[in-house]
């Protein structure tokens, strides 16, 4: 199999899937900016009204969008170097208040063993279980909540910005070596400085809390219903399983159908199988890798797979949930629980 992952390799490379796509990130990057400037535009236009709360819903969109450029950049798909991709990324995480050194610890980590149960930080838990084990040592609400995880995820995802948020800076405070630390740190800074000071000087507190909730829902949302049809659902590695990258790869990872509009919705994460494959390809060229991976799976007998996006929601309900029976019922007593298991 190792073969294979050359060959797909070779022929990726023939095609000239690897080199960088500076007129669509610069076209893309152009659309950013006259979204961002059309919502500032609107904040100024709608004034005291709760039509703020839509300019608030498309905020939360366009930082998710700059979002997917900064997991490109840190992925070197952007720019012609590694430096200058490792900058960019770090400016436009921390434009959305995020810190590009926290993301960067745990997604190198995801990348290098997707799913895999010890090495893959995307499975351990955080409120939400991904595994059994951990659903099973649930406590208190944590407990009720694991035991309907899959149906209360997408409400949940309303808090995961305040979390991202949350994260980052814990990371950056705590951490004892953080390579640009006080860079994020003021960049992250000047970000909510930006944000907050006109949302709470020209709106009435009111409004502005809800303008702050609205906008940080709608991005926590779009960021986990982008991410999550990825990987969740797919198969659980084992600790000291040993997988040749290529069958690792695209065995633990989920393409979503739909073509264009798929990319564009999802950032190129539609894409997942070919993204893990080869990390630092341009969004513009995963559907054509597509095809060539698709071709060498069907040859060497590995499962490829795709579905569309509501299906692949689907599958993360149904997996959470049953993830999410191994909690238990929060009322039983202990020795219940062991007799109905004997």
């Amino acid at each position: 199999m190792a073969k294979a992952y050359q060959n797909v390799s070779q022929v990726v490379r023939e095609m000239g899937l690897l080199q960088r796509a500076p007129r669509f990130y610069s076209f893309v990057a152009v659309g950013i900016a006259l979204a961002l400037g059309g919502a500032i535009t609107g904040f100024i236009l709608f004034g005291d009204s709760w039509y703020q709360l839509l300019i608030a819903g498309a905020l939360g969109i366009i930082f998710t969008q700059i979002a997917f450029l900064a997991h490109e950049a840190a992925h070197r798909q952007i720019l012609s170097s590694g430096p200058a991709n490792f900058r960019l990324a770090r400016i436009l995480a921390g434009s959305i208040g995020m810190s590009y050194s926290w993301w960067d610890s745990k997604h190198t980590k995801h990348h290098g063993n997707p799913n895999m149960v010890g090495r893959d930080p995307d499975i351990e838990v955080d409120t939400i279980s991904f595994l059994e084990e951990d659903a099973a040592k649930s406590r208190g609400l944590i407990r009720l909540i694991t035991r309907k995880q899959g149906w209360l995820f997408f409400p949940l995802l309303m808090l995961e910005g305040l979390n991202l948020h949350y994260l980052s800076i814990k990371y950056l405070l705590t951490e004892r070596k953080v390579k640009g630390r006080w860079i994020e740190l003021g960049i992250i800074a000047l970000r909510f400085a930006l944000l907050l000071t006109p949302i709470f000087l020209l709106l009435p507190l009111g409004m502005a809390f809800a303008f702050v909730g609205v906008q940080m829902a709608v991005f926590g949302v779009y960021m986990g219903a982008s991410f999550a049809p990825n990987h969740k659902g797919m198969p659980i590695i084992e600790p000291g399983a040993r997988l040749d990258f290529f069958t690792k790869q695209v065995r633990t990872s989920r393409n979503i159908s739909g073509g264009w509009w798929a990319t564009w919705l999802m950032g190129g994460l539609n894409y997942q199988v070919e993204h893990h494959l080869f990390p630092s390809m341009p969004r513009l060229h995963l559907s054509q890798a597509r095809g060539v991976v698709r071709d060498y799976c069907a040859a060497n007998d590995v499962p490829y797979t795709e579905t569309s996006l509501i299906r692949s929601y689907g599958i993360v309900i149904e997996y959470l949930n049953r993830v999410g029976l191994a909690a238990g019922d929060p009322f039983d007593c202990p020795a219940a629980v062991q007799l109905r298991r004997a």
